[in-house]
């Protein structure tokens, strides 16, 4: 079994920025790609950013510039950096690991940008 904890969620004022964390430990034998994606009521669950296991990253047209993800492949951590945040940014944002052929995602961590 593969576990995925996320933490660094929260409220922030706009313009403000929040460090999101993801740290996955179990039974992984390769990681493809970890990523973050966020959800808001009624609506699907968007890719925000994405990187491979040879770095290569992509990202949401909305959060280009803002946001930057990267890895720390020792501990299989996933960090997303946000800056810059806007009230449309708010969101339970999700952790997202792929390996060959299967998924996993952690349970969400909240991010309000409110004044």
């Amino acid at each position: 079994q593969v576990q995925l904890v996320e933490s660094g969620g929260g409220l922030v004022q706009p313009g403000g920025s929040l460090r999101l964390s993801c740290a996955a430990s179990g039974s992984i034998f390769r990681i493809n790609a970890m990523g973050w994606y966020r959800q808001v009521p009624g609506k699907q669950r968007d890719l925000v950013a994405r990187i491979t296991s040879d770095g290569v990253t992509n990202y949401a047209n909305s959060v280009e510039g803002r946001f930057t993800i990267s890895r720390e492949y020792g501990k299989n951590t996933v960090y997303l950096q946000m800056n810059s945040l806007k009230p449309e940014d708010t969101a339970v944002y999700y952790c997202n690991l792929l390996t060959t052929g299967t998924g996993y995602w952690g349970q969400g961590t909240q991010v309000t940008v409110s004044s």
